[in-house]
């Protein structure tokens, strides 16, 4: 079997390089990747690859076909930006306000595009790779759209994989596991209708701000003392606003946040919980209220065989693999992907130092341009594992 070693990407490490920063430079949110697509099937393009664009909106897939085998597998990697202003000091800063590479969706297609390279000039497997670089990641809806754009149906493969970096990880860590690997996300909203009143006598009216108040902390008992301890859902309200003024109690209040969960069961648990609880404080105060709660990423689940397969190619690269690792409670459209095929989500180190270390979505987090040759690697021996000559 062929071992792929990080070493052997050090000649292509240097365009690898080039291709991220000047991705970071020109960061295109979802679904306004033009510029990244054109890019990303220009360089597969000229590794000789068969390249479609346009798929799912900005989304674009590269075919590499070796020898007769008839199994096909997909490679995924993600090249939308995020909404936020970067604070870092590095010469391949954004160059557009407002808008930045602060998930390392950058490094990931360019790890993609390395390895693309690599396996088109090596070939050394027996089979087809589909290349997948998806657009709209972030907001859960490029999956979604590739899907719809008969993605499966015109490019069929046997199984899926996603390869995400992981700031706070030693560089070249690798972690998945079995099953949930990243938790559900689900976005509530909760309009309350009241009849407000006048400050010196809320005995005459309904005050909506002690309403939404008892909701608030109603919901943070829903994980604590209704579910399973160790089920790691989180309940989170992230907005409260109130249409109440000076001396002027509020008729109406707007509640919204989020639901996180590692089984569908678990969250429709949660949902069930929240009605309830909210149905009882409402009526208990004569008040009107509506209440939606709408899944935007379903949990990512990795299958078992692809995850012992990822687990081995990662061996073959690192001393560092742990394949039993702890769910992560942030969200994947990953998921989508791995919901219609077998799939594995690997999470790969960027490092514990600077802005290597710093939270994904943070001002100034950085990929590690040494996890370049990493995951490139990863990728081309995943390949060789899978489709040996």
């Amino acid at each position: 079997m062929t071992n792929v070693t990080p070493e052997a990407f050090l000649d292509q490490k240097q365009k690898m390089i080039d291709i991220r920063h000047d991705l970071h430079r020109n960061p295109e949110l979802g679904f306004e990747e033009h510029r990244t697509a054109r890019k990303v099937a220009f360089e597969l393009k000229s590794y000789g690859l068969e390249v479609h664009e346009g798929i799912g909106g900005t989304g674009v897939v590269g075919i590499l076909r070796k020898g007769r085998g008839n199994q096909a597998i997909a490679l995924r990697a993600d090249m939308d930006a995020l909404p936020i202003h970067e604070t870092s000091s590095h010469q391949y800063c954004s160059t557009t306000s407002g808008k930045m590479h602060a998930c390392g969706h950058d490094g990931h297609t360019a790890m993609l595009l390395g390895a693309a390279q690599f396996l088109s000039e090596k070939k050394s497997f027996d089979g087809t790779v589909v290349f997948i670089f998806q657009p709209n990641e972030e907001n859960g809806l490029g999956a979604a759209a590739m899907v719809k754009d008969n993605l499966l149906e015109k490019f069929p493969v046997d199984e899926i994989y996603g390869l995400h970096n992981l700031p706070g990880a030693p560089l070249g860590a690798f972690s998945t596991r079995s099953g949930t690997i990243c938790s559900s996300e689900s976005l509530f909203e909760i309009r309350i209708t009241a009849r407000g009143g006048h400050s010196a006598m809320p005995q005459k009216g309904v005050d909506a701000i002690l309403v939404g108040a008892e909701i608030v902390q109603a919901f943070q008992s829903i994980v604590a003392r209704k579910m399973d301890p160790g089920c790691g859902a989180v309940v989170s309200i992230t907005e409260f606003t109130t249409n109440g003024r000076r001396n002027v109690l509020p008729g109406k209040a707007i509640l919204k946040g989020d639901v996180r969960a590692r089984t569908p069961d678990d969250r429709e648990q949660i949902k069930s919980h929240m009605q309830r609880l909210l149905n009882g404080i409402t009526q208990g105060h004569d008040v009107a209220a509506d209440f939606s709660f709408n899944t935007e990423f379903i949990e990512t689940i990795n299958s078992a065989e692809p995850t012992q397969i990822a687990i081995q190619a990662a061996k073959k690269i690192s001393d560092n693999v742990n394949g039993d690792r702890e769910p992560m409670s942030f969200s994947e459209d990953f998921a989508l992907f791995s919901q219609e095929m077998p799939g594995c989500f690997m999470l790969m180190g960027n490092g514990t130092e600077g802005a290597h270390g710093k939270p994904l979505h943070a001002s100034d987090y950085d990929f590690n341009d040494d996890a370049l040759t990493i995951g490139a690697a990863f990728w081309a021996q995943l390949v060789a594992n899978r489709l040996p000559e």
